[in-house]
């Protein structure tokens, strides 16, 4: 299980040496309240959580901290008391909308899912978001029991002002947002008793076996990372450092955080999904909130000898190392270039490949991709001259592996180029970054040649201190494709995303939904059953960006931000991992990769996906293409019907000025926003080769 050095700093310290205290007093999992004789009664604090709501849109409490309150309102589907209350809950969330005062749904109930949900409160007129409790953690650590509950919660300490029913609200949400303290005033709801099954058995909890439950589950999901030696910042390999960290692993649980792994649980189903099941994350909360008890039995933990493994797929093939680079304590630095000659002796098809990264706040992202052999000598390159883009390292994700039997071809005597990102943190330091490559064994080749597309928007223009600004890009696929894994990636500002797909008839189905995208984990999400793609379709990503000062990693919520390469700048980027249908590594379809290429800019500035771009559409900052287009705007649209198509936007783009690689001036950063194209040593590849 991974966390973050600040939740360390924050809560860490004091589990270690308070932990039994507050293990004691903890009010979670404790109510002894049945469903069927629920009383107006529940914990004075609240702990903080993070739910998604309908629009698979993630909602943390402790990010409402600048908040004057925050009103929770209990939903049952169906529920007659909530639907005749709608009025009044509206007519609160109205009267308060302006004045630092949230109100939000909690969905608790067994059963209820977005879809039925989502129509029963446009029926009842509520518009609010709603929040999805589906392991009834939150719930049970709020001490919910009926619907139609409002719980207005008091930011400031996080202690419960009132809970209720919704006619009683009123006088504390206008003392706290008066300032006043608030005692806690509590009324029994009218709505219907919400079950709660788990409550029936908290005089159990305490029978939870460490030995025999928890560790085992601590060892599979936590200690693989929380070990010495892995990326984890402390280790979890025995009783003493779990009983220690508890209440800290109790509120990443709560907060969706640990094991990270970010796709909604409604939402498709994928491949190495790391995630505690629903039933694994009640037994670990419960055993916390019994108080952790050691119980009977040896520490099966103990047993182990913990120890990170050098490489995590095993010794490479081949080991390239990245020329060293001095990072200062401060200051920007700009993209690096390193290059490594004359890699390969003889070509092979890659698998996977790992890399070794010696200090990891110092590393952005790296990408590597196959250099030319007749690469200029030297350490560095101007810029990344990738005939084939490799794989990368981000944060929280060492490793890649193909997937879908698929492989790159390495020609002989090529070398290996590089495109890194450093930061600084306040500390001078030193890189020697590692690549280790995997390949197929000699003789044997994929089945599929890997394919990896980019959708990069780079007319992004997010608001200074705006809270949940959107944007969309897609790409249409000219060919029938089958995908099988998706990249998202931003910066600090990006906070939710969604991939899905139109197919030609119109019909549109999610893919992924990452109600909290943390910048911090950055995943191949592998598809557990790769979806065919009908020519015409759309791959559509929409993304939320939070530019205020509620979102802790903002780095200045005071400024307009456009698409740029550093990390207080912003990206929109989705990478596609795909191969065209019917193609083989042996016989590969490199021109339909120029055919989708040839629409990126288009697509990915069309926010309304009609085809042709607006004076609307056309934003971003001052390198924007966006930007370009909308100053020569009336002579590009030849036809003057307002709008540019197709058709006027490749006879623009063919008279924009060209700048260093060749690539359009408005084009933005490249390598990584083009696909894989072949190179003339990969012509030579065995039996067509494949890129």
């Amino acid at each position: 299980m991974r966390t973050s050095l600040k939740a360390i700093a924050g809560l860490g310290l004091l589990a270690t040496t308070a932990s039994a205290l507050a293990l004691m007093a903890s009010p979670h999992g404790a109510s002894s309240a049945k469903a069927e004789a629920p009383k107006a009664a529940g914990p004075a604090r609240v702990d903080d959580f993070l739910l998604a709501d309908q629009n698979l849109f993630g909602r943390q409490l402790y990010w409402m901290g600048q908040d004057k309150a925050v009103v929770l309102v209990t939903y049952a589907l169906g529920d007659k008391q909530l639907h005749a209350d709608a009025p009044a809950l509206m007519a609160l969330k109205t009267a308060y909308a302006d004045k630092g005062v949230e109100v939000m749904a909690v969905d608790s109930r067994i059963g209820d899912r977005r879809g039925p949900v989502t129509a029963d409160a446009k029926a009842a007129g509520i518009d609010m978001p709603i929040l999805f409790d589906y392991e009834q953690l939150v719930g049970e650590a709020l001490g919910v029991t009926r619907a139609d509950e409002v719980i207005v919660v008091d930011p400031r300490g996080w202690t419960i002002a009132y809970r209720g029913p919704v006619d009683g609200a009123k006088a504390a949400v206008d003392a706290l947002v008066a300032g006043q303290k608030v005692a806690l005033s509590a009324v029994e709801a009218k709505g219907e008793p919400i079950a709660f099954p788990e409550r029936a058995k908290s005089a159990a909890f305490a029978q939870i076996s460490y030995a025999k439950t928890i560790a085992p589950m601590v060892e599979a999901k936590c200690s693989t990372c929380h070990q010495p030696g892995g990326i984890g910042p402390m280790p979890l390999t025995s009783y003493e450092q779990v009983k220690g960290f508890a209440p800290m692993i109790r509120e990443v649980i709560r907060t969706h955080r640990m094991p990270p792994f970010e796709p909604d649980e409604t939402v498709g189903q994928w491949k190495d999904d790391g995630r505690l099941s629903p039933d694994q994350m009640k037994t670990l909360v419960h055993w916390i909130d019994a108080g952790a008890p050691r119980g009977e039995g040896e520490d099966p933990l103990k047993k182990i000898d913990f120890k990170a493994p050098e490489w995590p797929l095993g010794k490479p093939d081949k080991i390239v190392e990245i020329p060293t680079v001095k990072i200062p304590a401060s200051g920007v630095i700009d993209y690096q270039y390193p290059a490594v000659k004359n890699v390969m002796t003889e070509g092979r098809w890659l698998k996977a490949s790992a890399f070794q990264i010696n200090d990891r706040q110092a590393v952005h992202h790296i990408l590597s991709g196959v250099a030319p052999s007749d690469m200029p000598a030297g350490d560095t390159v101007a810029s990344s001259p990738f005939t084939t883009l490799l794989q990368g390292y981000v944060p929280g994700v060492g490793y890649q592996k193909m997937a879908q039997d698929s492989g790159l071809w390495i020609p002989p005597g090529s070398g290996l180029a590089f495109q890194a990102h450093y930061t600084t943190y306040g500390k001078e330091t030193v890189e020697n970054t590692k690549l280790g490559l995997y390949f197929y064994p000699k003789g044997e080749e994929p089945k599929y040649p890997r394919r990896t597309f980019g959708i990069f928007d780079f007319s992004i223009e997010i608001p200074a201190g705006e809270r949940e600004h959107k944007e969309v890009a897609y790409i249409e696929f000219p060919k029938d494709a089958v995908v099988y894994a998706f990249t998202p990636h931003s910066h600090k500002r990006g906070v939710a995303a969604n991939v899905s797909i139109r197919y030609p008839d119109g019909r549109e189905e999610t893919l992924l939904a990452m109600p909290r995208y943390d910048f911090n984990w950055q995943w191949d999400y592998v598809l557990a059953k790769p979806i065919n793609v009908p020519a015409g379709s759309k791959i559509i990503t929409h993304w939320v960006y939070d530019n205020s000062s509620r979102n802790p990693g903002n780095p200045d919520p005071t400024k307009t931000v456009y698409w740029g390469e550093q990390s207080f700048e912003e990206m929109l980027a989705v990478y596609i991992h795909y191969h065209w249908a019917g193609e083989t590594a042996k016989n590969p379809r490199d021109d339909y990769d120029k055919l989708m290429q040839a629409n990126l800019m288009l697509d990915v500035m069309d926010d309304n996906m009609d085809g042709k771009l607006s004076l609307a559409e056309l934003k971003g900052g001052p390198q924007s293409p966006g930007t370009m287009l909308k100053k020569y705007f009336n002579v590009i649209d030849t036809n003057h019907d307002g709008f540019i198509d197709a058709s006027e936007l490749a006879a623009a783009m063919k008279l924009l000025p060209k700048r260093g690689g060749g690539r359009p001036a408005a084009a933005g950063p490249a390598p990584a926003a083009t696909p894989a194209v072949a190179s003339s040593e990969a012509k030579a590849a065995p039996a067509g080769g494949g890129r």
